[in-house]
C-alpha cells in the first residue's frame, strides 16, 4: 500500500484533499497545486467555497490572481461535498482548535472532521493532522476514530501529524519555504507523509513520532508566549520606575550573543500563541504535573488588555476627564501589522473592556472596513476613516496595531492624547500633544 501511494506522490498523480480553507488550509492548497498535484479544498462554509469557485481570495496576503489562476487551471477545486474525500489519496486536516470558556482545549472540530473522514475512508489513503493540539491527540484520539471504519493503520491507511507554521504577512518565509515537521503514528506513515510534503515544500524534517511533532509545535509557541510575557511584565515594572522598556530592549539587543529581542503589546493575537500554552498546561495536568511557568505566562499575556485600559483611564484622568463618557478610537483590529487577520486579536478585548467602563468606542483599521463576527465576538462596528479630521474627534487614541497606515505624523496633528501600546507614535516625532506608552 505504501509503495503504491509513494508512486502516486512521486508522479504528482495523488489527489490532495485539504479540509479547511482558511489561513492555513488555503495557502497549503495553493502550494500543492503549484507543485503539480490535483487539489480538492473542502470547507463547511458555503460562502467561502462559492468565493473560491469564483477565484476570489478572502485573505489579504493571498492575492486574488493566485486563486483565480489555480481555479482556472482546473487543478484546484473548492467544495462542501465531503463524499469526495473518497477520491483523495491524501487528506490534510486544517481545522480550528480553540479554547473553551475555561481555557480548556476544544478538539471538537478535529473529532468531527475525523468522523467525517472515517465514514468515507478507503484503503490506500494518507491522513495528516495539521491543526495544533496537545501531545497524543493524533494517535490517542484521531487514530481510534479512523479505526471505526474497520480499517487498520498502517495496513490499510496511514496517519501522521505535521504542524502548520503559517506566519501571515511574513515577506521572508512562506508556506513553501518554512521547514515542515512530520511525525507519523508509525514508520510507514512518517515515510509517506514526508514524501508528500517534500514534493511541495523546500525542507521536511522527520521526527520519531506524531507526539514529538505535536510537542515541537507547542514548544515553538510556548517559547514566544513566555518571552512576550516576560517583556510585558517588565514593561509594567519599568513603568512604575519611570523607565522606558522600549529603550531598554533596544539597548539590550546590541549584545551580539545570548539575547533575542521580544516586544511588549496590548496582549497576544493569532491562532497559536494565545492558545497553545494552555493546551500544554492542560495536558500536563492530566499527567499529574503542572506547567506553572507556562500558565503564568498565559495569564500575564491574557491580562494585558486590562492593563492598557487602566493606562487609558489614568491618562484621561490626568486630562481631567473620565473614561466613562469619553470618545475612544482604537487603532487596529488585526493582531499584527499590515494583514487582515484578526484571530484572537487583543483589540477585541480592549474594545469590550472600554465599552464596559462606559466609553464610546470606535475603531480604525484599513484592513477591516467592517468588524467580522467571530466565535466570541460580534462588534457590529465599521472602521472610521483614517484621516486627521476623524482622529481629532476623539478624546484619546489607543494604538493597538502598528499598521504602516498609522505612521503618518500628519494624522495626529490635532490629536490631544494617544495611548501607545506599540511604540509607534512615540517614534514619529511631532504628532499629538501627549503620548502615553502602555
Amino acid at each position: 500500500m505504501t509503495i503504491e501511494l509513494l508512486s502516486r506522490i512521486r508522479s504528482r498523480a495523488a489527489r490532495v484533499g485539504i479540509i479547511g480553507q482558511g489561513y492555513v488550509g488555503l495557502p497549503l492548497a495553493l502550494v500543492f497545486h503549484d507543485a503539480g498535484f490535483p487539489v480538492l479544498g473542502l470547507d463547511v462554509d458555503e460562502r467561502k467555497v462559492e468565493a473560491l469557485r469564483r477565484g476570489d481570495s478572502y485573505i489579504g496576503h493571498i492575492g486574488r490572481d493566485r486563486v483565480a489562476r489555480a481555479v482556472a487551471s482546473g487543478g484546484y477545486e473548492a467544495t462542501t461535498d465531503f463524499d469526495r474525500l473518497a477520491g483523495c489519496d491524501a487528506i490534510l486536516i486544517c481545522v480550528p482548535t480553540p479554547l473553551g470558556t475555561h481555557r480548556e482545549p476544544d478538539n471538537s472540530f478535529i473529532h468531527k472532521t475525523a468522523r467525517a473522514i472515517a465514514r468515507r475512508l478507503r484503503p490506500g489513503q494518507l491522513v495528516v493532522l495539521e491543526s495544533t493540539t496537545y501531545p497524543g491527540a493524533t494517535d490517542g484520539e484521531v487514530l481510534p476514530i479512523l479505526r471505526e471504519s474497520g480499517l487498520a493503520c498502517p495496513d490499510d491507511f496511514l496517519l501522521a501529524f505535521s504542524p502548520e507554521r503559517e506566519d501571515p504577512g511574513n515577506g521572508r518565509f512562506s508556506t513553501r519555504t518554512i521547514p515542515k515537521i512530520v511525525g507519523g503514528v508509525n514508520g510507514p506513515s512518517t515515510e509517506a507523509a514526508a514524501a508528500l510534503y517534500r514534493a511541495a515544500v523546500e525542507t521536511v524534517v522527520e521526527v520519531s513520532s506524531a507526539r514529538v511533532a505535536e510537542s515541537s509545535k507547542l514548544l515553538e509557541n510556548v517559547f514566544r508566549s513566555v518571552n512576550i510575557a516576560l517583556v510585558n511584565e517588565l514593561k509594567m515594572t519599568f513603568d512604575r520606575m519611570g523607565i522606558d522598556v522600549w529603550e531598554v530592549i533596544e539597548a539590550a539587543r546590541t549584545k551580539p550573543f545570548g539575547f533575542m529581542p521580544f516586544y511588549p503589546g496590548p496582549g497576544l493575537g493569532g491562532h497559536c500563541i494565545p492558545l497553545d500554552p494552555f493546551y500544554l498546561a492542560w495536558k500536563a495536568a492530566e499527567h499529574g504535573t503542572w506547567a506553572r511557568f507556562v500558565e503564568l505566562a498565559g495569564e500575564i499575556n491574557a491580562d494585558m488588555p486590562r492593563y492598557v485600559v487602566g493606562k487609558v483611564a489614568e491618562a484621561l484622568n490626568d486630562e481631567s476627564k473620565s473614561l466613562r463618557g469619553s470618545r475612544v478610537l482604537v487603532l487596529g483590529l488585526a493582531y499584527k501589522p499590515n494583514i487582515d487577520d484578526d484571530r484572537e486579536s487583543p483589540s477585541y478585548a480592549l474594545i469590550e473592556l472600554l465599552r464596559a467602563a462606559g466609553a464610546w468606542v470606535d475603531y480604525c483599521d484599513p484592513f477591516f472596513p467592517a468588524a467580522r463576527k467571530g466565535r466570541r465576538q460580534g462588534l457590529s462596528l465599521a472602521s472610521v476613516p483614517c484621516t486627521p479630521e476623524m482622529f481629532a474627534r476623539y478624546d484619546v487614541l489607543v494604538v493597538a496595531t502598528a499598521h504602516d497606515a498609522f505612521k503618518d505624523p500628519a494624522l495626529y496633528r490635532d490629536v490631544g492624547l494617544v495611548v501607545d501600546t506599540r511604540n509607534l507614535v512615540s517614534a514619529l516625532g511631532g504628532g499629538p500633544r501627549r503620548v502615553v506608552k502602555a
